[in-house]
């Protein structure tokens, strides 16, 4: 008997608390049985970095339902969220056609209109002040054709490198943290690592509500296997942490020295791998590879877990355990990290620290041992870290500064030489701070909520809307907090309406195919991208008719690199559930394990040994000696209460999409300060109370919870909601390698209103 579409959402509703854990194969199985007559387009989720695959149920030319892929890596299973996409494509805010500020009002305007508006507003900025007067702002949500588009525009047409993408606000320590060690980007290891794995250490993720279906498989081993260990280092009291056997809930800040703790145990008790340190690695401080294995231990000695346990308020204990279950030969560990380590202003640090526990015992490249980077938007992988859309970078693994690679691309590209600038541009705080400082004239901001999502962001906000100033949003949804800023708001396809490749955290891409036609005069971001290209006089350069179309000259361009994926074919993409790079030809299966022998297609057969670290000189990867370091603003008298933020399961960013969704709604959007109770019973305040809270940047109204999920002196908000913002808070502060903001700690003061 089926269920009918009312009843379905009752029920996903009603379970929205428990979210992924155990339910949603009911959820998928009800969800199966909606509608009679409906016509299947093969898709992948619009939501968080794990890009499960799914299909979108068409009834009479709407998206009316989804099911859960079975034979995509989540097996048939989706978050809430996820479930409930239907909702997101007819919303009320859904924008079906141009938008014009006009005497401080938004006007309809065409798109002729408009496009000539824009054309004509970046084309006398790059007249009067130069190419670098303007700037691109994508996003890790865009699809790869897309963001190609955009990059190759900008670089090779515009002639400026002031090309940037919000992957840069949760991604890039993880990113220069790969490239430091390792030589280049991405995981070398993929989900099903967790299905081997015997210990899973998640730091600085909070999984159960970032990434609900991962989440779920690391709850699958623990059940299918009762001695494999979970760990979760997290100054919270997460859903996460109720599956941990070992909770390390650090104060804010201290991870750096925990990590080097570990080591010190695992160094002292001989578990480490002699044979992999002596043939795969090197050792180093700085920037230079000028340490030895010797000098890595003497560096640890200050690190004794006792000493580290009284600075970071936890057992000395509790470390030795955690360094004892990773490092105990024969056990296979993996850990997983997010936004928790990254969004620091020692975020590279962190990363680099976490690899050196899987180096220095041999732990990686084996089934079930790798250091895995959990990603935070669909794309963010596939579109802008390797298609290279950030401020420095090129496809596909080069970098602006290479000389070399600049040639490679302008051959690929067909332009003279000399054509893409040799200076990185402005990553993403810069760039803003430009706008502030009215040296960017104009920006296009395509997929993207930046005056909600930066950090600091009254100042950036203060900047879009700075007399001189050009802000173009190509969006959805609108108003959102960055549209209500914009000069020009054009209405992009949005999901369903498009067809594009999404690039997911485990080097899977996937083709996400057209199931309906855009809502009203909608269009997708590559055609508009062509037409502005063509306005600026570059349609030559960007000449795309179709998707499939700048997929072909992507082929070319990963090509010959340590990317390869030549042999990805469109067809292939159509055919499959997701393929693994690199994939150098059309019959190559796909690599799950990198830098491995036997898997990876750039490791010789005849290599001596079963891991090359091909994108390091002499194919050594590098443990790097990291001291611990505060985070850049800590509590003191005046601002006695640190500051965090993070997800929530029922919402993704800045809600644009999940506000839209009356379930998601009605579970979770306000944003709540959350508070111990011994910091309420002092302060005098209770649950439902209003209270301000204060940085040295801004100021915000936030409803008051009490709960012991939150350390004493440590205040938690979550980040979607549009009316209580929490960003006006946080440090705008970067990691000086990545540019990465320190969103997750400052300090504040509470005052009750």
């Amino acid at each position: 008997m089926g269920v009918s579409r009312r009843r379905f959402l009752e029920i996903t509703a009603a379970a929205s608390a428990v979210g992924a854990i155990g339910s949603t194969r009911s959820l998928e199985a009800m969800a199966a049985q909606v509608g009679g007559s409906t016509k299947w387009v093969k898709s992948v989720c619009r939501y968080c970095g794990t890009g499960c695959g799914l299909y979108i149920g068409v009834e009479n030319g709407k998206v009316a339902s989804v099911k859960g892929d079975r034979d995509n890596h989540n097996v048939g299973l989706l978050c809430l969220k996820g479930f409930l996409l239907p909702q997101i494509m007819g919303a009320p805010d859904r924008l079906q056609h141009p938008l014009i500020r006009r005497d401080g009002k938004f006007v309809r305007a065409t798109w002729d209109e408009a496009m000539t508006l824009v054309a004509g507003r970046f084309r006398e900025a790059i007249d009067k002040f130069g190419p670098d007067a303007v700037g691109f702002y994508g996003s890790g949500q865009g699809l790869t054709e897309e963001t190609y588009v955009a990059n190759k525009l900008f670089k090779a047409g515009i002639r400026t490198n002031n090309v940037e993408g919000n992957p840069r606000l949760c991604m890039a320590s993880a990113v220069a943290g790969y490239v430091q060690t390792f030589g280049m980007d991405e995981p070398m290891g993929t989900y099903e690592d967790i299905d081997h794995a015997d210990v899973i250490l998640l730091i600085g993720s909070n999984a159960a509500e970032a990434h609900p279906i991962i989440f779920q498989r690391v709850v699958r081993r623990r059940e299918n296997n009762r001695n494999v260990k979970i760990v979760v280092m997290d100054p919270r009291v997460t859903p996460t942490t109720r599956i941990a056997d070992l909770h390390l809930a650090f104060k804010p800040g201290t991870d750096l020295a925990i990590l080097n703790a570990m080591a010190h145990v695992i160094v002292k008790e001989g578990m480490v791998d002699e044979d992999f340190i002596k043939t795969h690695l090197v050792f180093g401080q700085g920037t230079e590879t000028d340490k030895s294995w010797d000098d890595y231990k003497a560096f640890l000695a200050e690190y004794a877990p006792e000493r580290v346990a009284k600075e970071a308020e936890v057992k000395a204990e509790d470390i030795v355990t955690v360094a004892r279950w990773f490092g105990e030969k024969g056990r296979k560990a993996t850990s997983m990290w997010c936004m928790g380590l990254n969004q620091r202003t020692k975020g590279v640090w962190a990363n680099n620290l976490v690899h050196n526990l899987h180096l220095v015992t041999g732990k990686i490249g084996i089934p079930g041992s790798t250091p895995f980077s959990l990603t935070g938007q669909p794309n963010a992988c596939g579109g802008v870290r390797d298609g290279g859309a950030l401020s420095h970078l090129l496809p596909y693994g080069r970098v602006i500064a290479n000389e070399q690679h600049r040639a490679q691309m302008e051959a690929i590209w067909k332009v003279p030489a000399g054509t893409i600038q040799p200076k990185p541009g402005l990553p993403t705080i810069d760039l803003f701070r430009s706008l502030e400082e009215g040296k960017l004239k104009c920006l296009y901001v395509m997929t993207t909520n930046p005056g909600q999502s930066l950090p600091n962001v009254n100042r950036y906000r203060a900047a879009m809307r700075r007399e001189g100033a050009f802000v173009v949003v190509a969006e959805a949804y609108h108003p959102t907090r960055t549209s209500e800023l914009a000069d020009v708001v054009l209405p992009a396809a949005l999901w369903a309406e498009k067809e594009g490749v999404y690039g997911c955290a485990e080097r899977r891409y996937q083709l996400l195919e057209q199931a309906i036609p855009p809502l009203g005069e909608a269009k997708p971001d590559m055609e508009i991208l062509c037409d502005l290209g063509r306005r600026l006089g570059h349609g030559a350069l960007v000449p795309f008719k179709t998707p499939n179309d700048v997929w072909d000259e992507i082929l070319v361009a990963c090509k010959g690199t340590r990317y390869d994926f030549s042999g990805m074919t469109r067809e292939r993409l159509r055919q499959t559930h997701g393929l693994f790079w690199p994939m150098p030809t059309v019959g190559h299966p796909g690599t799950q394990l990198r830098f491995v022998k036997g898997d990876d297609p750039l490791v010789p057969a005849d290599h001596p040994y079963r891991i090359k670290f091909y994108a390091r000189p002499n194919d050594r990867a590098v443990v790097w000696l990291r001291p611990q370091q505060q985070a850049e603003e800590l509590p003191d008298a005046e601002y006695p209460f640190f500051y965090t933020t993070g997800r929530d399961i029922e919402h993704w960013h800045t809600a644009t999409m999940t506000r839209n969704v009356k379930e998601l709604r009605h579970a979770n959007l306000e944003s709540m300060a959350q508070f111990h109770p011994k910091d309420a019973a002092k302060l005098g305040i209770k649950q439902g109370d209003s209270v301000k809270l204060t940085s040295r940047r801004g100021e915000e109204t936030f409803r008051v919870k009490v709960t012991d999920n939150s350390r004493e002196g440590l205040i938690y908000v979550h980040m979607h909601d549009p009316d209580r913002m929490c960003n006006r808070l946080t440090n705008d502060v970067v990691d000086p390698v990545s540019r990465q903001p320190e969103f997750k700690i400052c300090a504040v003061k509470v005052a009750k209103v």
